[in-house]
């Protein structure tokens, strides 16, 4: 099963990522008004035209929003592709919702995590505020949330009742880690921290003081002051809340003068005072990490990773047929699940009626 972020939500006129786990194409499916168009039916549960419609538009979005620069033609082309397997999405997310109800799986302490991780990712102080730029969208705060729920039932019953059954030994292990040498080959990187103080509008007397103050800086951490903690408590950048935490680079990635400096530096060691075009820095090497293949223990997780997602795809599909098989599906003439036009899951003549 396919799983994306979704839900593209304007908020302060600017486009920002909701990322909610769940299928692509996938849609609250409220229980239909009186008279509205079904396009098929899953059991006790209806996917109606609105839902479609809605999913189509979202499909359209994500195809816009993942090849920003892409010619209309090529769009329109990724879209009918994708467009072919959206309602066997639907169903599938139906299924595996219903499913989740049978088997009493509760998530709602994680939809209000996940709502949370939301919230802080758009920078938003408050749910309440999240609510208003989910609203202003067009989307409803319920349906939202059970969008989100949804996902995450999902997720938990593949967990439970797929992913328990996959195993990965210590020779698949290793035999991924030496047939792809070139996913694990990096180059050389440094990984650094920094005090860094502000010489924007100082005059040349204001200049001079920043430098001492640097440089004192400096002269406490070489005395033994923890690096880390003097970043906290007088860098101005803003790594500090981070105890000046800048990241990891492989050379030509910073200006090419700290670029010089740091790669002839070994882990552990000081720069002496660098003034940039903004202020002074100092920077710490935490690690200097050379060029080559990383070893097998470094990367065992990152492995076992890939070959449990590679794994997986085959069994969700395969635990999709099984409950597909205990349904009751009927999509109405005119449209299309892509699960029975490829000859699979192709339900039993006693089920083929409304």
């Amino acid at each position: 099963m396919k799983y994306r972020n979704l839900a593209l939500v304007s908020i302060s006129g600017a486009l920002v990522l909701l990322a909610a786990l769940i299928p692509a194409g996938a849609h609250a499916q409220a229980k239909p008004a009186t008279g509205a168009e079904v396009v098929a039916r899953v059991n006790n549960d209806v996917i109606t035209l609105v839902d479609y419609q809605k999913a189509e538009q979202q499909l359209r979005d994500e195809v816009a929003h993942d090849c920003a620069d892409c010619p209309p033609e090529k769009l329109e082309t990724q879209f009918k592709e994708q467009q072919r397997d959206l309602l066997r999405g639907m169903i599938d997310q139906s299924l595996m919702v219903q499913r989740a109800k049978d088997m009493g799986v509760n998530v709602e302490s994680d939809v209000t995590k996940r709502l949370n991780e939301v919230r802080q990712q758009n920078g938003l102080a408050t749910l309440e505020d999240l609510q208003k730029g989910v609203e202003a969208s067009g989307l409803t705060w319920e349906d939202y949330k059970t969008t989100i729920r949804n996902g995450l039932l999902q997720k938990e019953v593949v967990r439970r009742e797929v992913g328990s059954h996959v195993d990965i030994s210590t020779d698949e292990v290793k035999q991924y880690y030496e047939a792809h040498p070139q996913e694990f080959t990096l180059p050389e990187r440094v990984v650094l921290s920094e005090i860094s103080l502000s010489t924007e509008g100082k005059s040349p007397e204001e200049l001079a003081a920043v430098r001492n103050k640097a440089e004192g800086l400096r002269t406490s951490v070489l005395n033994g002051d923890n690096f880390n903690q003097v970043a906290s408590l007088y860098s101005e950048g803003s790594t500090a809340k981070d105890g000046g935490a800048l990241g990891t680079f492989k050379k030509g990635e910073l200006a090419p003068q700290l670029d010089a400096i740091v790669f002839q530096m070994s882990k552990g060691q000081i720069s002496d005072v660098i003034q940039t075009r903004t202020g002074f820095e100092i920077l710490k090497v935490e690690d200097h990490l050379q060029a080559g293949l990383q070893s097998l223990e470094k990367v065992e997780p990152d492995i076992r990773n890939i070959i449990h997602a590679q794994k997986m795809q085959p069994l969700i599909r395969d635990y999709l047929a099984e409950l597909r098989e205990q349904s009751n599906i009927i999509v109405q003439p005119g449209y299309s699940d892509s699960a029975l036009l490829s000859g699979a899951n192709v339900p039993s003549p006693d089920k083929s009626h409304l």
